[in-house]
């Protein structure tokens, strides 16, 4: 079963090939950056080093995301150190932040934003220090604490960015978990469709193959019979030869116009000229004029369903058919129907050498076993009283 066939497509992404032209793209306009600001700001070179060591490792965030987080954060800690004044390298920290949420676990991401809400702090004080130590010696500011006031401007800026970072990561990861859910489940949900196909067409020819069984095994014991009888018949009597052998040529062309109407459900055609399902009313044609049975159905026939129907002329054609391969050639057998309000009775007894046994086992049986169970029936087979084979059958209607 190709899988890759009926897997249904999942949402529209970047290829890979896209995907790593989109990673180098975002993080070289990161770091493209860092020279000309560095410059205008007149920073010095450690400054424009800063910058480079967070944002430079934006190349990698998708494949190692939790350890380029790990690498701007402690270049961010060795920012806040060693120079207190922000620099271009800064954006780098909601981008790896983001990354981390994205392409790590949720955990990982919790500790990241944790990593970040105390980096906000830290920032935010000592930013807001190295502002007020800037003023002119002498001025009133230069005693003055730091208060809330103070900090809240610079911490609640700075965590915002970082709660953003943080959440649309995280939503993104969970985003394409739950599509991915999406696409196996609807992968499953078609390999189970697949399947159930197979297994009613696996069903659908064993029904056929009974068909077939039931077909080929009572046209030629039937065609045997006869024939052996006209072979006999010839010598003393050629008129009866003649009939015979017409019962033969009859009974091959109804077998064989059942069994074009089983090969044309097998291809799937729809011709008309098909021989529609046998009823009970066809009942009568399964006994040839050489056959020792009699006859004791409902008349008119009951109306059942066409089930039950041919479930019940299929079981009487498999009976005689192995009442003539069996029970003797002198054998005589008794096909009785009685339709009930909410049953139908089937039963088929012979009274020849009860050696029907023999083929008790096989494919006939099994067959009409199933049949009969299809339609939470019963089937009881064995020896009759005084000798021969009885099958019945009891099929609700």
């Amino acid at each position: 079963m190709d899988e890759s066939r009926i897997a249904p497509a999942g949402p529209w992404r970047l290829g890979p090939r896209a995907t790593r032209l989109f990673d180098l793209a975002f993080a070289t306009a990161l770091v493209l950056p860092s020279f000309p600001l560095a410059v205008l700001a007149g920073q010095s070179l450690w400054a424009l080093t800063l910058s480079l060591l967070q944002t430079v490792p934006l190349f990698w965030r998708r494949r190692h995301s939790a350890l380029v987080f790990g690498f701007v954060a402690a270049a961010s800690v060795l920012q806040a150190a060693t120079y207190d004044i922000p620099t271009w390298g800064q954006v780098a920290f909601p981008a790896a932040l983001y990354a981390l949420a994205r392409y790590s676990s949720g955990r990982a991401a919790l500790v990241g934003l944790g990593v970040g809400i105390c980096g906000a702090a830290v920032a935010s004080w000592v930013w807001t220090s190295e502002q007020i130590a800037a003023y002119p010696p002498g001025l009133e500011y230069v005693d003055y604490d730091i208060g809330l006031d103070d900090l809240s401007p610079y911490f609640f800026t700075i965590a915002a960015i970082v709660l953003a970072a943080w959440a649309l990561g995280s939503q993104a990861r969970i985003r394409r978990a739950y599509e991915a859910s999406l696409v196996e489940r609807g992968r499953q949900l078609a390999l189970e469709a697949e399947q159930r196909a197979v297994l009613a067409a696996a069903e659908e020819r064993t029904r056929i193959a009974r068909e077939m069984h039931d077909v080929v095994a009572h046209g030629l014991s039937v065609v045997i019979v006869q024939a052996d009888g006209a072979r006999y018949a010839a010598e003393k009597d050629p008129q009866v030869a003649v009939e015979t052998l017409g019962t033969v040529a009859s009974v091959g062309r109804d077998a064989l116009t059942e069994m074009r109407r089983l090969l044309g459900l097998l291809r799937g055609g729809e011709d008309p000229t098909l021989a529609p399902q046998p009823r009970l009313e066809d009942i009568p044609s399964l006994v040839t004029a050489d056959d020792h049975v009699e006859l004791d159905l409902p008349d008119p026939a009951p109306s059942v369903p066409d089930g039950v129907a041919l479930t019940a002329y299929r079981l009487v054609q498999e009976s005689l058919t192995n009442v003539r391969k069996h029970a003797g050639p002198h054998a005589r057998a008794v096909v009785r129907l009685v339709a009930t309000d909410d049953a139908l009775d089937i039963e088929v007894v012979d009274d020849g050498r009860g050696s029907s046994a023999d083929g008790s086992g096989g494919l006939g049986l099994l067959g009409m076993r199933e049949r009969v169970e299809v339609h939470d029936g019963t089937l009881e087979v064995g020896p009759a009283p005084g000798g021969g084979w009885a099958v019945r059958a009891r099929i609700p209607t």
